[in-house]
Formats: structure tokens, C-alpha cells, sequence
């Protein structure tokens, strides 16, 4: 139903605004209508670049309906290219992280179980529309067993100053594998407004986001998997931990971004008042009806030992309201000056303080963080910098400073360069946590992480390379604390901690096309080191991504064609694994996954601006050996032919 109503809701503005007007039609607004015996008059052209989605920073990109690898590389789930990601089993599960810091890092604290929220879309991640006619974007792609996955956006101007978008995102796919199915929804809504004389600018969205997943704490018995034996094809004869267990994150935000002008007129001197506002709530619930399961003939407690003997309803939930003010100088010759204070206040918390013989376990963590800072901006010719650094005023010692500086040799040549300095406050749910199972809680204070980082980034028309350093002190990850006896006993004991040596990382990501006439090879490589005492810190040392493709139009370049083949490889490594408990990844030195191939087959059409895919996916797995997962007891996918498309509509 949530499909159908996507689908709806955004075909029936595509009736309502037609963008084409018939033959037969009347147009009011021309000064000719189609009654005249006189010629009608040429209505104007919209180009592309009269197609603007604009991000909360001020970027701006343009609509783009060509067909290219690129657009292959983010026809999925997120909607975004995924190396350096690796999926899980089943559609709208989680990812597990083969690069790090391909998130980025942010300094306040965040409500955390992180690994539920890759499909959570974040404030940075909205874009605001300004468009010449209205825009419809439909896609659509098929899962696993049942269900389906679709994306539906529309956005139109009421006026050159006045635009609202609206948009759902939603996906049921039932998996494989026994109690994995996952149910998603992603609601925005979006407006933007500018005054006639550009004096005040006001970007707002709301979101209502939720992802429901099934989960079933990976397969009991590796080595039925492993074994080959066909009688497993059937992968819902292989044995898991729950088989009635679900995870469901939920959240609502209201955002609102504006600016007014100071000075009536626009001029070499400018002077800006900011505001900018942020209020979201969210939830995350655990629920496992059966608290034992059965492993070979024997009963296991996975989480160990439980106050309750059946019906575990975990919740947590957390709310933030965000402010921040600022004054901007501005001007055209020296840049854009700001200082801004900003004020964060967020309650994280459980219905009950839980009481043990050693500890005690409070129901809320309440935080209110003040921070001051300023920022730079230049933008000019060949040239754009930005140097910004902000501290808490209270007693949190939230510190950040992000210098960064990009040159534009021409259009196809262009040098950047960042470096951040950090002190990171912990996420929520490393300092409280609250569980039915009774080695799942915890109270803590750890001190901030401190995180420098150094980038620099070289986009040619021969290569793109990118690399990283970093350096990690007070690292906070989630460990394995499992004994040994408790490990022979099937059960899996996480909890939080912090590392108090440095960490320094290095990466380099190579990025290379060669075209042969209409065949290409289009080549991402990721070379990773990391040094520490301890594994602490794990990624694979090599990661590739090499697609070999042909391209051509045909039907007198009416439709264009591609295809090829994908191969994604990583070296194996001590993975990181996935406990659904508390929606986390890991640390664990156990077991190594990687070092096999993963290659796919696609075909890509394009007519007109409809584009349309199909793929199969992982088709080695008909003849290799089943040594593929995406972590410690979750395999990776089987083999499986999936096809679907993007129609965008706008004149």
C-alpha cells in the first residue's frame, strides 16, 4: 500500500500540471490560443540549468537525465554511488563500512546505533528545488522474493521565488533467509523562499523516516552454508538465532534555514543576520517474543540472560532542539566573514532507573551544549576557501577546526585540499544503554575522541586521486567482551569502549577510465593502512571496483544502450560484526571475510528520459564457492536478476 500510495500521490500532480499542452488545448496565458488563425506564439525554452537543487550549505547542482556509469554506480537503495559499502543480505538491511570515514565525522554528540541509519536521511542531505517547470521523478526497482522498492519526488515553483517539493521513498523486500524482511518509508517535504529584492532567503523541510527490519542475529550454523550441500539452496533451510525478533528506527525533524539582509541593497558590502533551527525526535525499539533459541538440538540464550522470560520490548528514545544564530559581513573583494553561537539541547532516555548490586543505571542523559565559533568564506575566480572554528562554551570541551581550499585549474582540472581538528563528544548510546538482557546495560563517562584528519583531493582529466590521513586518539568502538565459556555456549556479549592509544590511518583512492571507441574500463581503487598496538581499527588493505562496459545508440540515437560487467573485490580482513540488539557494528578478531570476487552483468537503456536497468547480480555465485558474507554469520547475496527505472518528467 505504501508503494501504491507513492506512486499516487506523485502520477496525480503529473495530471494535474501537464507539462505538454495538446493540440486541442486552450493556452489562457499566450497571447495566441489555438482558436487564432494566426500562428501560435513560441512559448520560451526552459534549458537545464533553470533546474537547481540547492543543499543547506549553497550548493548548487542541475537536473541531469543523461545515462553514464555514474548513474549505474547509484541506481540502488540509497540512491548513491556505495563503494567503499558492502551490502548486506536483504535489500534495506544494514551496510557493513569497508572505508573509513566515509561518513564523515561531526563533533556533537548524536543518538547513535549507527548501524540503522544508513538510509536515514540526515539535514545536510536535503536539497531545495528551484525550478522553470515542474519536475516528477519516479524510480523503481525490484528486491528479493516480495516487494518492492520505489522513490517518488515532485517539486514545482508557484512562483520564481516560491518553490515546495514533496517526496516518499519506500521498500518491502522479504529476503531469503528466515525472519529478514525489511519495510522502509522516507517522507520529505520541502519549501523555499526568497524576497522580490533577494533580502531574505528561508529554506524549510520536514521529514518522517522509518526503518523496520526483521532480524534474525545472522545464521547458527556456518558451515551448512559453507558446505555447498543443495539441499541449503533453499536459504530459508538454513538455521538462525531469532526467528522473531524485529529493530525499528523512527523520527521525525523539523528543519528551517534562513538569512536577511541588513542593508536594502545589494552592493560591495553586505551585512546578514543568519538563523538556523533543528527539532527531531527519534526512537529506536527492539522486540523478540522468544528469548531462547534452538542451535543443533540445544537451547541458547544469544544475549545472555534476560529479566524477562518472553516479550522483550526494548525502547529508546531521544529528542534534540537545535539553534543557531549568526551575523555575516560579506564582502565581494576580501569574502564572507561569520560568528555564530549555537545552543544544542537533547534528552536521551528510558522509562525506569534500573538498580544492580555494582552499579546503577539512570534513565536519562540529558545534555544542553553552547558553542561559539567563526567562519571564513572566500570565493573568487579560480579559488574557493572556507576556515572555520568553533568551542563549547560549557563544559563539554567540544572543539572543531575545518580548513579547507579548492582551485579550479579549468574545467577539467581542479586541486582541493581539507584539514580538521577535532574533539568529539560520545554518541548517546556509548554512555547509556538499557536492555530486558541483563549484560546490555550500561552507564559510562568516556572522554571525548580526538580526530585530526588530512585530505587532499586531485580530479583530472587523466586520473582522480584522493588521499586521506588520519590520526585517532580515545577511539570509542563496540567490543566483543564474550568469554570463553559463554562463547561455547552460543551466547555474543557487547559492550562499548575506548581505546587510549593513537590510531593513524592512511588511504589513497585511485580513479581511472580508459575508453577503447565505445568500450570502457572504468577503474576505483582504495589502497588502506592502519597502524596500531591493537586491532582495534580494521578495514581491508586493497578494495576495487573495475566495470568493463560498451556504450552505442541506435533507432537514430533514439535509444542508448550499455552494458558490461562489474567486478567489486576486497582482501579479507577481521571484519566487523552486526549485533541487532543495539543496532551496532563490532570490533571482533575471530573471524576474516573477503577475498572473493563479486561480478555482476547489467544492461542499461535510455529513451528519451526514461532510464532503465537490469542486472544480475553476484552471478558467480552460480559456480564459485559459497566463502561470501558480508560479516561474521551473515552471507552475502546470491545470485539474483533485478530490473526497474528512473522516469523523470519536465518540460
Amino acid at each position: 500500500m505504501r508503494i501504491f500510495f507513492s506512486l499516487f500521490f506523485l502520477a496525480f500532480p503529473i495530471l494535474l500540471f501537464s507539462q505538454v499542452n495538446s493540440a486541442k488545448e486552450i493556452d489562457y496565458n499566450s497571447k495566441y490560443n489555438a482558436t487564432d488563425s494566426v500562428k501560435k506564439k513560441k512559448a520560451p525554452v526552459a534549458t537545464l540549468d533553470m533546474y537547481q537543487f540547492i543543499s543547506v550549505d549553497r550548493d548548487t547542482t542541475y537536473i541531469d537525465t543523461t545515462q553514464s556509469i555514474k548513474k549505474e554506480y547509484s541506481y540502488n537503495y540509497l540512491r548513491k554511488d556505495i563503494f567503499g559499502l558492502l551490502r548486506f543480505t536483504n535489500v534495506g538491511q544494514t551496510y557493513n563500512t569497508l572505508q573509513y570515514g566515509i561518513n564523515g565525522f561531526s563533533p556533537y554528540p548524536e543518538f547513535g546505533f549507527t548501524a540503522k541509519q544508513f538510509n536515514y536521511i540526515k539535514a545536510n542531505e536535503i536539497k531545495y528545488a528551484n525550478v522553470a517547470t515542474p519536475v516528477t521523478e519516479l524510480y523503481f526497482k525490484t528486491t528479493i522474493q516480495r516487494g518492492q522498492s520505489a522513490d517518488s519526488y515532485f517539486t514545482l515553483n508557484t512562483s520564481p521565488r516560491l518553490n515546495f517539493s514533496i517526496a516518499y521513498r519506500a521498500l518491502r523486500s522479504e529476503g531469503r533467509y528466515i525472519n529478514q524482511e525489511a519495510r522502509t518509508g522516507n517522507f520529505r517535504f520541502t519549501t523555499s523562499y526568497n524576497t522580490k529584492d533577494g533580502r531574505y532567503i528561508a529554506n524549510a523541510h520536514y521529514t518522517s523516516q522509518k526503518i523496520q527490519n526483521e532480524e534474525n542475529g545472522g545464521i547458527s550454523s556456518v558451515s551448512d552454508f559453507e558446505s555447498g550441500d543443495s539441499s541449503f539452496d533453499n536459504r530459508a533451510r538454513l538455521g538462525v538465532y531469532f526467528e522473531d525478533a524485529m529493530s525499528l528506527l523512527k523520527g521525525n525533524r523539523v528543519f528551517v534555514d534562513q538569512a536577511f539582509r541588513v542593508n536594502k541593497k545589494k552592493g560591495a558590502n553586505n551585512l546578514y543576520v543568519t538563523e538556523q533551527f533543528n527539532y527531531e525526535n527519534i526512537h529506536f525499539d527492539y522486540a523478540q517474543q522468544t528469548i531462547a533459541s534452538t542451535v543443533g538440538g540445544k537451547q541458547v540464550f544469544r544475549y545472555g540472560e534476560s529479566f524477562v522470560t518472553s516479550g522483550i520490548n526494548d525502547k529508546t528514545k531521544y529528542n534534540k532542539m537545535y539553534n543557531k544564530a549568526g551575523l555575516v559581513y560579506e564582502n565581494t573583494t576580501l569574502g564572507a566573514f561569520t560568528f555564530f553561537v549555537d545552543d544544542l539541547r537533547s534528552n536521551y532516555y528510558y522509562n525506569k532507573i534500573l538498580y544492580f548490586s555494582d552499579k546503577v543505571v539512570p534513565n536519562l542523559l540529558s545534555q544542553t551544549i553552547n558553542t561559539v565559533g567563526g567562519q571564513y568564506n572566500y570565493r573568487k575566480d579560480k579559488w574557493n576557501g572556507k576556515f572555520l572554528y568553533s568551542k563549547s562554551v560549557t563544559d563539554q570541551n567540544l572543539s572543531n577546526l575545518d580548513a579547507s581550499a579548492q582551485y579550479d585549474i579549468n574545467d577539467e582540472n581542479q586541486i582541493s585540499f581539507r584539514y580538521q581538528n577535532m574533539n568529539k563528544l560520545p554518541n548517546n548510546n556509548y554512555d547509556l544503554y538499557q536492555s530486558s538482557y541483563k549484560a546490555y546495560n550500561w552507564s559510562n563517562d568516556f572522554q571525548n575522541e580526538k580526530i585530526n584528519a588530512i585530505s587532499v583531493n586531485a580530479t583530472t582529466k587523466w586520473v582522480s586521486l584522493s588521499l586521506q590521513l588520519n590520526s585517532i586518539k580515545d577511539h570509542l568502538y563496540f567490543a566483543d567482551i564474550t568469554t570463553e565459556t559463554e562463547r561455547n555456549e552460543g551466547k555474543q556479549i557487547v559492550a562499548p569502549a575506548q581505546y587510549g592509544n593513537v590510531i593513524n590511518y592512511a588511504s589513497l583512492k585511485v580513479a581511472k577510465e580508459f575508453v577503447f571507441g565505445k568500450w570502457a574500463l572504468d577503474n576505483t581503487l582504495l589502497f588502506q593502512k592502519v597502524e596500531q598496538s591493537n586491532s582495534i581499527l580494521n578495514v581491508p588493505e586493497f578494495v576495487t571496483r573495475n566495470t568493463l562496459y560498451y556504450s552505442d545508440y541506435f533507432f537514430t540515437k533514439k535509444l542508448f544502450f550499455q552494458t558490461g560487467v562489474e567486478l567489486n573485490y576486497f582482501t579479507n580482513y577481521y571484519s566487523d560484526s552486526y549485533n541487532p540488539l543495539i543496532g551496532e557494528f563490532f570490533v571482533q578478531d575471530r573471524v576474516k571475510i573477503g577475498n572473493y570476487p563479486n561480478l555482476d552483468f547489467f544492461i542499461n537503456t535510455k529513451i528519451q528520459r526514461t532510464r532503465i536497468y537490469l542486472k544480475a547480480e553476484h552471478f558467480n555465485s552460480l559456480f564459485s564457492k559459497n566463502n561470501y558474507f558480508s560479516a561474521p554469520d551473515y552471507p552475502y547475496r546470491d545470485f539474483l536478476i533485478r530490473f526497474g527505472l528512473v522516469w523523470n518528467f519536465f518540460n
